[in-house]
């Protein structure tokens, strides 16, 4: 009995201690990269990247169809207005010029011999041999036949015009920017062959988001400096103003393009890339907005509202507060809510919890 009795006790002894709760484990001190918060001064001027261009562009292409046999013009060359750009194969306008001009040929034998019927005609009527029913037979003959060598003599002219349609000359001083047709390549009536930019006022090109373009208006003032430092002047800035804003978004990018006019005495490169500044007189005086920069890393989601973790430095502990951001720049957010001189935990901010203990982040000191 003594046995059995000391069994019991053992093996409840056991399952008690089975059934009791382990110790909880303690949160480990995590180690947090800190930074203070300080206003940030913000400016409303906008900076665009965008294309130098000839405000005037044309695409020349043939009046007329054909097979393109020589071109004279590559990309980057100039040209002057007048110049020989291209020739179609003019075989057949010439055919067809001599056939019109056979045409009028032909056309003016007939005025000619109805001419003289009338007058033979004429004199026989003044003799009393034929009635005036012939006379005006004749007469028709003759307005007929005139009218017929106009329309040969119109068709000649059409088709002389035909014919000097097969050589493309510049209408204009300008550069060649691009070639849509090589030799031997057979072109509808109006193909374009190349692009040829104008020589005059040189625009800049730019992309501008829908919550920023009811603010750009044409005449605005603006500023433009090239990106590899080519502007004539010494500062590298050229005056500047909007020209045109587009009147719709592109499908793609949704941004409206607006067009700025460099100043007329400038002499950019085409192509080059170029910067635009509005409101330049919003970017000579910064003015402090009510706001501070962040990291995104330092920024968290709780459904509806973002939110940093502040730290307390007499507890060592962080705590949650809700921030508004304001706009993005790049890596960096601006948002309120902070005041100036508040530490803010600037990564790892998806392991911590509320009132959770940390320590400031140390660097290793490299040996």
């Amino acid at each position: 009995m003594k046995t059995v009795h000391f069994v019991f006790i053992v093996t409840a002894s056991c399952l008690l201690a089975a059934c009791s709760q382990p110790d909880p484990v303690q949160e480990p001190v995590r180690a947090v990269k800190l930074l203070t918060v300080a206003p940030a001064a913000l400016s409303d001027a906008s900076e665009y990247a965008g294309e130098v261009r000839a405000r005037i562009e044309s695409q020349p292409g043939f009046r007329v169809g054909g097979k393109l046999v020589e071109r004279l013009v590559e990309p980057g060359q100039r040209v002057r207005k007048g110049q020989l750009l291209a020739r179609l194969d003019p075989q057949d306008f010439a055919l067809a010029t001599q056939a019109v001009q056979a045409q009028v040929q032909a056309a003016s034998t007939q005025r000619d011999l109805a001419a003289a019927e009338l007058r033979r005609f004429a004199d026989l009527r003044r003799q009393g041999f034929v009635s005036d029913a012939e006379i005006e037979r004749r007469q028709a003959a003759l307005d007929a036949a005139e009218a017929t060598l106009r329309q040969a003599v119109a068709n000649q002219g059409v088709q002389g015009n035909q014919a000097a349609y097969t050589r493309l000359v510049a209408d204009a001083d300008g550069l060649v920017t691009a070639v849509m047709a090589e030799v031997g390549q057979v072109l509808s009536t109006g193909a374009p062959v190349l692009r040829l930019a104008h020589d005059g006022p040189r625009e800049v090109w730019i992309a501008v988001p829908e919550d920023r373009a009811p603010r750009v208006k044409p005449g605005m003032p603006a500023q433009a400096r090239l990106w590899a430092g080519l502007a004539p002047a010494s500062t590298g800035v050229m005056p500047a103003q909007v020209r045109e804003v587009g009147a719709s978004a592109d499908r793609v990018t949704r941004t409206f393009t607006v067009k700025v006019t460099l100043a007329a005495d400038m002499a950019v490169p085409l192509g080059a890339t170029a910067y635009v500044q509005l409101d330049p007189a919003v970017a000579e005086g910064l003015r402090p907005a009510a706001g501070v920069r962040l990291p995104t890393s330092a920024l968290m989601r709780h459904g509806e509202n973002t939110s940093v973790w502040v730290f307390d430095p007499n507890g060592q502990t962080v705590q949650p507060r809700a921030v508004q951001v304001i706009t993005a720049d790049g890596n960096e957010v601006v948002v309120a809510g902070l005041e100036p001189g508040l530490e803010v935990v600037a990564a790892g901010v998806h392991v911590l919890s509320p009132g959770q203990t940390v320590t400031r982040f140390a660097a290793p000191v490299m040996q």
